[in-house]
């Protein structure tokens, strides 16, 4: 599957973007995950969400961010609010469909078998 992050651009803190993720093809039965790096930081998981729809998120955004997908869209979204400067970041989508996806770290980028190209996420005081 092919991957094509979009919806990135700049906020002001506090402020509000959602991200999308447009999937070439089915995305029911996948695990998906948001990751970002900034620069100079190694590359952190966000939100994630499994194959039976169960989420987790990062504490840095827990209370702030949701991610949802819409199977009929094959779109993952990552609603993001309350934007902090240290939200600033590239953001990527990924994705992978083995049966064990859930358990073999959610946030760790190892896990995923399909990434897109990133969409950055600038937010200024």
């Amino acid at each position: 599957v092919q991957l094509v992050e979009s919806g990135g651009g700049s906020a002001q803190a506090g402020g509000s973007l959602r991200l999308s993720c447009a999937a070439s093809g089915s995305i029911g039965g996948y695990c998906l995950a948001w990751f970002r790096q900034a620069p100079g930081k190694e590359r952190e998981g966000v939100a994630a969400i499994s194959h039976f729809q169960t989420t987790s998120y990062a504490d840095s955004v827990k209370g702030r961010f949701t991610i949802s997908q819409d199977n009929l869209k094959n779109t993952l979204y990552l609603q993001m609010n309350s934007l902090k400067s240290g939200d600033t970041a590239t953001y990527y989508c990924a994705a992978d469909r083995r049966a064990d996806c859930w358990w073999r770290g959610i946030f760790s980028g190892s896990t995923y078998a399909y990434w897109g190209q990133g969409t950055q996420v600038t937010v200024s005081m």
